[in-house]
């Protein structure tokens, strides 16, 4: 029994019973008959069924819309209005299979479900390279499946950072300040997205990064979501679809270089506001996002010093702005249905922590993780819940800057313990996934759809197993207890209770590393003593500790409190020996798999692994570096950055092997933890402290 769902098979001897459905043979392929006036994501679905079977078995069934259905197997599709929300059913009887939902995301849901459960294939498949098995007949002694309501009314996920998705097959240009963001992902890696996220049975997408939908380029990341029926909504920093880059095209286009700020300019900014809400309202299923936000991600008085500096005016401003957007939305759209949100992220979790925002009524009200994934913030715990407002959750599978972007990191318990949290606290509205590039998450984010789908009954450790049987031929519990090795492997902070050596974090503080060795080298500083110096700043940005404001304040877990060098040169090398266990672990299990499943192990687990333990080592020797060279021991010094360069060039052959197949390229966007710039600068450090050798500078 798969979880989400009842299944049965009746199994019946002799003859065919009843109940039995013969979906292709030797003799004949049912044709699908989809009912008329289907909405186009349940066609699209229909024609993903005839794909798949195509796929199995070589034979592609009919797609006809409308009409009777012909005698014999076939495959109806329909919807029966009025029932739960994106309920379903599918069933066979006399011959014929039946999928049928309680509205129409319902019966496009009972497809994939029967897909999922029946065909057997993967809902990430594009993602996870996981080919269906090869069959030359289906069919099945009887089909029952069934589903109530999902557990979380809106779910679905964030295409957040996606460097790589965006750089691996580039579309068009647009004007952004990052390089990373330059491009507009190809429309048909949305399509891949979307169909992806439906498949899971997920209802809510965020397109992008930055989306502005005024851009055709960018508005058609927008249709292919919305042609399969999801809900479209807008990044936390994107007030009615609007980001400060947004703002400045709007403006720039009609000849005029304006302050992004609703403080100096707050008739322009509701101007712009009114334009992009008048385009998003053309499209269904708007989830509208509430705010004020600044400049890239950041709080609104980094854009504008005019801003005021106290958190009671700073919140006032905020919680004005949002009634200025609910009366545009009064204008814009007064007779569509409407569903509004608010995400508390970072500044906003503290300031509405502190009771300092005033959020419309009926709004979805929507808290944030700590962003590594590991908790709520306090806002969550100590917010009363409105009855005329609803409450969900926004959670990082991966975060670029700190991590993890390259590597997964969250274990699927850690996942489900927060959001039975959501639920039992009345935030079970909601639940949106940031899941920056898919590829590197297939797993968490398949656990997490299932959760979301249906939070009774989830066991993780139950879901883990029976992921890894689906998946794999043999060793499946060696390879499900490598992937448990993995997890546990990630360091976390005896303080703040969070994972502190996550990719991102490992290339922020080996770099700091760097530049000390850097500083020290040219200022001839060798045998300093070892000071018991520590590593990490502790605070959400490099060397600027920023307790008292509410943004940096908010991301302390995203850079945890610093250790003495020793310590996490020690928590390094545990870490290190952690991944390497799990590298070897499944190592040994990826000799017995087939090919495509070896493949794909070698992806999710062991690259990861290695990565990470590469990363680790690296990290351990620039440290290792810095005590020799404290100590006066230059040589030793040396060697260590020898050691550090050597771990980082296994990264970058690892990286290559990683970009196999369709994935060449893959790596073309990973600018922010860009290996190979990490490498240039290690060999740079190696080479000075080289020359110094050379110049006949004491040795140990």
């Amino acid at each position: 029994m798969r979880n989400g769902c009842v299944t049965a098979l009746l199994l019946c001897a002799g003859a065919a019973c009843a109940d039995s459905f013969m979906f292709v043979t030797a003799e004949r392929v049912a044709p699908i008959v989809v009912a008329a006036g289907e909405p186009e994501y349940v066609r699209l679905a229909a024609e993903d069924l005839a794909a798949d079977v195509r796929k199995i078995t070589g034979h592609k069934p009919e797609v006809t819309v409308g009409g009777t259905p012909p005698p014999g197997a076939c495959v109806v599709i329909g919807t029966h209005a009025g029932g739960p929300w994106e309920s379903y059913r599918a069933e066979s009887q006399g011959g014929r299979l039946t999928i049928e939902g309680g509205d129409a995301r319902g019966t496009m849901f009972g497809v994939y479900a029967f897909i999922e459960e029946f065909l057997k294939v993967d809902p990430l498949g594009f993602w996870s390279g996981r080919e269906p098995e090869k069959r030359a007949e289906l069919q099945w002694p009887a089909v029952s499946l069934a589903s109530g309501p999902p557990t979380f009314k809106y779910r679905g996920w964030f295409i957040n950072d996606e460097d790589l998705l965006t750089f691996w097959k580039p579309g068009g240009t647009r004007e952004l300040p990052y390089k990373f963001y330059s491009k507009v992902m190809r429309r048909e890696t949305l399509r891949a997205v979307a169909e992806a996220l439906v498949r899971c049975r997920c209802n809510l997408v965020i397109p992008a990064s930055f989306i502005d939908i005024l851009n055709p380029e960018e508005e058609a990341l927008a249709q292919e979501c919305s042609r399969r029926g999801l809900f479209l909504s807008m990044h936390h920093q994107e007030p009615l679809g609007v980001s400060a880059w947004s703002y400045f095209n709007y403006w720039k286009a009609r000849g005029r270089d304006l302050k992004y700020s609703y403080v100096s300019q707050p008739d322009e900014v509701r101007e712009v506001w009114r334009a992009y809400a008048k385009k998003w309202a053309t499209y269904p299923n708007v989830i509208w996002q509430l705010g004020l936000r600044g400049k890239g991600d950041r709080p609104m008085w980094e854009a504008d010093a005019a801003t005021p500096q106290s958190d009671a005016d700073r919140g006032r401003i905020i919680s004005e702005a949002m009634a200025a957007q609910v009366k545009i939305l009064d204008e814009v759209c007064p007779r569509q249905p409407r569903v509004m949100s608010t995400t508390l992220w970072a500044e906003g979790a503290v300031l509405n922590q502190q009771g300092l925002l005033t959020v419309p009524e009926g709004t979805i009200v929507v808290f944030a993780d700590n962003s590594p994934g590991w908790k709520w913030q306090r806002d969550f715990y100590e917010t009363p819940r409105h009855p005329k407002n609803a409450y969900g959750v926004y959670y990082h599978e991966a975060l670029i800057g700190c991590g993890p972007h390259l590597a997964q990191a969250v274990p699927p318990h850690k996942t489900y313990a927060l959001l039975q949290e959501a639920v039992r606290s009345g935030a079970g509205e909601y639940a949106v996934f940031n899941v920056s590039n898919v590829r590197e998450f297939v797993l968490g984010i398949d656990a997490s759809a299932k959760m979301t789908w249906r939070m009774e009954g989830f066991d993780a450790e139950a879901w883990l197993a029976a992921w890894v049987n689906e998946r794999f031929s043999a060793r499946r519990p060696e390879i499900a207890n490598a992937y448990r090795i993995y997890f546990n492997a990630y360091q976390i902070h005896d303080l703040q209770n969070v994972p502190f050596l996550l990719d991102g974090q490992i290339v922020s503080k080996g770099l700091q590393s760097l530049k000390q060795l850097a500083d020290s080298l040219k200022a001839k500083k060798i045998g300093a003593g070892t000071a018991p110096e520590k590593v990490g700043s502790g605070s959400a940005k490099e060397g600027q500790p920023r307790a008292d404001d509410a943004f940096w304040a908010s991301l302390s877990d995203t850079d945890p409190q610093a250790l003495e060098r020793r310590a996490m040169i020690k928590r390094a090398v545990a870490q290190r020996v952690g991944f390497e266990l799990a590298g070897l672990h499944a190592h040994a299990s990826e000799v017995k798999l087939p090919a495509g499943e070896a493949v794909f192990l070698r992806d999710n687990l062991i690259y990861p692994a290695e990565l990470m333990a590469r990363l680790s080592a690296w990290l351990e020797q620039t440290l290792t570096a810095q005590e020799a060279l404290d100590a006066g021991d230059l040589p030793g010094c040396v060697r260590a950055l020898e050691a550090a360069e050597a771990a980082l060039a296994e990264v970058q052959t690892l990286a290559d092997g990683y970009c196999h197949g369709q994935w060449s390229g893959w790596y073309n966007g990973c600018v922010i933890l860009d290996v190979k710039a990490r490498l240039l600068r290690t060999r740079d450090v190696l080479k000075q402290a080289k020359g110094m050798i050379g110049q006949g500078l004491p040795a140990a």
